[in-house]
């Protein structure tokens, strides 16, 4: 989480870092900070979203052409003016921004102490800036060299940014299992968390790599060396993004835009990948690996939050697909129950941004544990993509709304694909129903379409329920996951509690919670459970809940027992949680609209979650 934004070159550097704060607010919104260069050192924070800094940034109109900006989601120390970065060495000569944790700091903050240091703020970056500033007076040398000494002390993931006011022509980052990307420039650069505040100013950009220094000197060439202080060789990259893709694009938020997105991002994962006129699928990333897919005992799916929800839909498709196990962990649970993991598994990774801490600390367990790792992440070049033996891109584009969407849809639609692919490859899935998926896959795009084109009556629904404290929502099979994902939506966003059961668990807890100012929302799709539904809806009518059902279309039986009912098109089971989730997700949307919640930037979460 947070953002990092930073520039060097022949252009005035604060304009830059406050639009690329701008880009970066979703990774974090708590507080906002720069530091220009500018013969000496000019340094501006405030607490709140990046728009508050940008009113007393322009009021100071700061010139200088170095400078580092960063947006906060607070780890250490609690949002306000003294906490925001950047933080600054005793002399305010070095500044520092940093997104990660150093778990030793309060080891370090108490020898420091004792060194005659003295801290302002309750951050553990404010330690890292002191320890740099120590290393650079005591030993009398570079900043680059003061920032390689610091590191060896430190325990953690980290990136780091760090300028000294007596080099005003030179920025050092380095990295460690959080993301930092450079951009090239013509006697310029530019760095940043991830790419977005980037794509404004080039197309050529250079990934850090883990324990890796960058130093960026206006005028010379761009210098990356490890923290063992040996040349690196850059690999620079062209950016395949679009500037329309980090706008609204007129919609009042981004959140909606991505929802509206998902018939074009369904079909983007599905693209040379699913051809229904000749009936056949293919995944790129299995291709060089089908014989180990073949083999394979077990796959172990591993995420968080929604990747996790996406991961529990997959098992229900690899296993009633391809007949192969599957277990679905918590990344944050897998690594510290001591799982038995073995040479014959195969860990799948699930993660929207690539970086998610705990997923990617679970695939390093397994990688010491022999499993074959794949990944199947949205953002191109991340730490999760690097790390993985094989995998593919979901090409859902930025998703900017903290609460996923089209990401979701993304993760399964290439889950659905692996899962076809694999039952073909363990023949498993017989050809006439392994065509009939293939051909109702392929039209799950205009049948989303087709849902977005009722959000108007998801909207009525959601000015009946705005005010509900609490909501129950109730899946079963390939819908169970669906109902988790639901109650998570709303609850992110609009900051009602709400709760996902299996429909058949209702009996075992929740249905205490039942009264007439509970709704209750049924995905009520499962022809192999039709009549369980329907017996689960006449309980909440019985104990007077609101019943709000998700419902195939011309299911008049349903519908008359629901106060409520959005009608989906039919398509094949396993593909249903891809048209059922578009109308929850528009109900938590409009829902935290009308109760004047900040829909992309909910209280508390940020997008980017790369710290444990």
């Amino acid at each position: 989480m947070c953002g990092i934004v930073a520039y060097v070159g022949d252009k005035i550097a604060s304009p830059i870092i406050m639009k690329g704060l701008q880009r970066l607010e979703y990774r974090g919104y708590d507080s906002a900070g720069i530091a220009i260069l500018n013969g000496g050192m000019k340094i501006f924070k405030k607490k709140g979203k990046v728009n508050e800094l940008l009113e007393v940034v322009n009021a100071a109109s700061p010139s200088g052409t170095t400078g580092i900006g960063h947006t906060r989601w607070a780890t250490h120390g609690e949002p306000n003016d003294i906490n925001a970065h950047p933080h600054t060495s005793s002399d305010h000569s070095i500044a520092l921004v940093h997104n990660g944790i150093i778990e030793n700091c309060d080891t370090l903050r108490e020898a420091l102490k004792k060194l005659g240091h003295q801290f302002v703020s309750e951050t553990d970056t404010e330690v890292l800036v002191h320890l740099i500033s120590e290393f650079k007076n005591r030993y009398q040398v570079s900043l680059e060299e003061s920032v390689r000494l610091s590191l060896e002390k430190i325990i953690g993931a980290y990136a780091i940014v760090v300028v000294d006011k007596n080099e005003p022509n030179l920025v050092v980052a380095a990295k460690k299992a959080s993301p930092l990307v450079i951009g090239l420039g013509k006697n310029e650069f530019f760095l940043a968390s991830d790419a977005t505040p980037l794509i404004e100013h080039t197309r050529e950009v250079v990934y850090l790599q883990d324990e890796e220094m960058a130093i960026l000197r206006k005028g010379e060439n761009l210098q990356i060396k490890s923290f063992q202080n040996e040349p690196q060789k850059p690999s620079i990259v062209e950016l395949d993004l679009k500037i329309e893709e980090l706008e609204k694009g007129g919609f009042p938020h981004f959140m909606l835009k991505e929802i509206h997105q998902q018939p074009e991002t369904i079909s983007d994962g599905m693209r040379g990948r699913l051809n229904a006129e000749h009936g056949w699928t293919r995944l790129g990333g299995m291709e060089p690996h089908r014989e180990k897919f073949a083999k394979a005992e077990r796959l172990i799916i591993t995420g968080c939050g929604t990747s996790w929800h996406a991961g529990l839909i997959g098992e229900y498709l690899i296993e009633g697909l391809a007949r192969l196990p599957v277990e679905v962990e918590y990344a944050s649970e897998l690594r510290y129950r001591n799982p038995i993991i073995n040479s014959n598994d195969i860990v799948i990774a699930l993660s929207q941004s690539g970086e998610t801490a705990d997923t990617l600390a679970a695939l390093q367990h397994a990688k010491e544990k022999g499993a074959f790792i794949y990944g199947i992440v949205n953002s191109v070049g991340s730490s999760i993509a690097r790390v993985t033996d094989a995998g593919s891109y979901i090409h859902a584009g930025p998703e900017i709304g903290v609460a996923s969407t089209k990401a979701f849809t993304s993760q399964l639609t290439l889950l659905t694909l692996l899962a076809l692919e694999l039952g073909k490859i363990r023949n498993t899935l017989p050809k006439d129903y392994y065509l009939k998926l293939v051909s109702e896959l392929n039209e799950i795009p205009n049948k989303v379409r087709n849902i977005l084109a009722k959000e108007n009556k998801i909207k009525e629904i959601a000015s009946s329920i705005q005010n509900s404290n609490n909501a129950l929502y109730l899946g079963r099979g390939y819908n169970f996951p669906v109902a988790l994902e639901g109650a998570l939506k709303l609850k992110e966003i609009s900051y009602i509690h709400a709760e996902g059961y299996p429909a058949a668990e209702m009996k075992h807890g929740p249905i205490a919670l039942i009264d007439e100012n509970m709704p209750v929302v049924v995905l009520a799709t499962n022809l192999s459970a039709y009549d369980k539904i329907i017996s689960n809806i006449q309980e909440v009518k019985a104990r007077k809940g609101k019943v709000i059902s998700i419902i195939t279309e011309g299911d008049k039986k349903i519908r008359a027992l629901s106060d409520f009912a959005v009608e989906i098109p039919k398509t094949a089971e396993p593909l249903t949680p891809l048209l059922s989730v578009i109308p929850l997700q528009l109900l938590s949307y409009h829902i935290a609209v009308m109760r004047g919640c900040n829909v992309d930037q909910p209280r508390n979460l940020a997008k980017s979650v790369t710290v444990e």
